[in-house]
């Protein structure tokens, strides 16, 4: 006997499919909302149905959007000529909250993963791929993760695009040691990218 009844058992169940919610936390939650007037549970469930049924991705870049394409690729201050391909929306998040960038994006949805049977057809390639073969585009930065499955991803695209378009420039994001950090506590892959993308003082 837990002492739940069932409902609050199947709030719990529910909120532990979350990531990053435990049982314990599950449970802190559940006994939140339910210490909080109607109207809050009333507008958190509206609001967990108004994302299902109006968010969906865009028809361009594949970023989240609640029209036919999202927020900037209306934008007309956007440079167009520049592509920086992520894996997930939250990629695009990171980088709009860094500020500084101003081209367009590209969402694949997803990395290359062998072992999760996830190849290039169950990702966004090709409609990056027709992207650059409209001749607008300049440059590709690749911003996928630095982990394995983004590397293979990275590697190859870089194969694909400069076979599909020689005249694109093809980057990858510098990645290095952070401020603050010892030398001797770095990783070779990430000292030998720290080297890569060393600049000139």
């Amino acid at each position: 006997m837990s002492g739940l009844t069932a409902s609050m058992e199947a709030l719990i169940a529910a909120l532990k499919k979350l990531p990053g919610v435990g049982p314990r936390t599950a449970e802190r939650f559940a006994f939140y909302l339910l210490t909080q007037p109607v109207a809050v549970a009333k507008e958190l469930a509206q609001s967990i149905l108004r994302v299902k049924e109006t968010v969906g991705f865009c028809k361009i870049c594949f970023n989240l959007a609640d029209e036919e394409t999202c927020s900037i690729c209306r934008d007309p201050g956007r440079d167009r000529s520049v592509v920086c391909v992520v894996e997930h929306p939250r990629g695009i998040i990171s980088f709009e909250k860094a500020g500084g960038y101003k081209g367009s994006y590209h969402v694949l949805l997803g990395a290359l993963s062998p072992l999760d049977a996830i190849g290039p057809k169950d990702l966004r390639i090709q409609e990056l791929k027709e992207r650059i073969k409209s001749g607008s585009i300049q440059e590709v930065i690749l911003a996928t993760d630095s982990d394995l499955e983004g590397e293979t991803t990275a590697l190859y695209l870089t194969k694909e695009l400069k076979a599909l378009s020689p005249q694109v420039r093809v980057s990858r994001l510098a990645a290095g040691l952070p401020m603050g950090s010892a030398i001797e506590f770095a990783d070779q892959v990430t000292l030998s990218r720290a080297l890569e993308g060393r600049r000139p003082l």
